[in-house]
């Protein structure tokens, strides 16, 4: 997979054939057509996953919202021409961090002059994982693959 953004936050990190393994069998998959209904599907799935894994709710909604980014942004950008194409997602918890991985099989992440957005969506990714990762995987999809530490706790909470 090619990085294309990272790591915002720096410290230790798995090797990036490490974290594809980690995925090979994950705790969650789910493929639907990439249509702006299904996005709130994929958020209702993740409530449920938080829930079977106990995800801690303030380190849930960080998820909800980045996976809702990243999916919306399949909706909006990756099948031009009112084209539906599959969206995948799968998440799994390993080692106190829960990375989720979208994919599609669309055009790519590329410049969209004419993007109905703000351009907001991955720096927000970004901002809420503590790492991303924009690329192609081994299937020639497009991947958006995030890291969310779950064992940290929120500023001003006692450890």
């Amino acid at each position: 997979m090619g990085i294309l953004a990272a790591d915002e936050n720096p410290g230790p990190r798995t090797a990036r054939h490490d974290r594809h393994q980690e995925l090979l069998t994950p705790d969650f998959e789910l493929t639907l057509p990439a249509r702006a209904e299904n996005v709130a599907v994929v958020r209702h799935a993740f409530g449920g996953l938080g829930d079977a894994l106990d995800v801690p709710d303030h380190a849930l909604a960080d998820v909800k919202l980045a996976v809702t980014e990243a999916c919306t942004n399949v909706v909006v950008h990756a099948y031009p021409d009112g084209d539906d194409g599959p969206m995948a997602v799968s998440a799994g918890l390993r080692d106190g961090a829960l990375t989720v991985v979208v994919s599609d099989e669309g055009r790519g992440i590329l410049p969209r002059p004419d993007s109905p957005g703000l351009g907001l969506g991955l720096p927000l990714i970004a901002t809420l994982a503590s790492t991303l990762e924009l690329g192609t995987n081994d299937r020639e999809q497009t991947e958006v693959r995030m890291t969310f530490e779950l064992e940290r706790t929120p500023e001003g909470e006692p450890a």
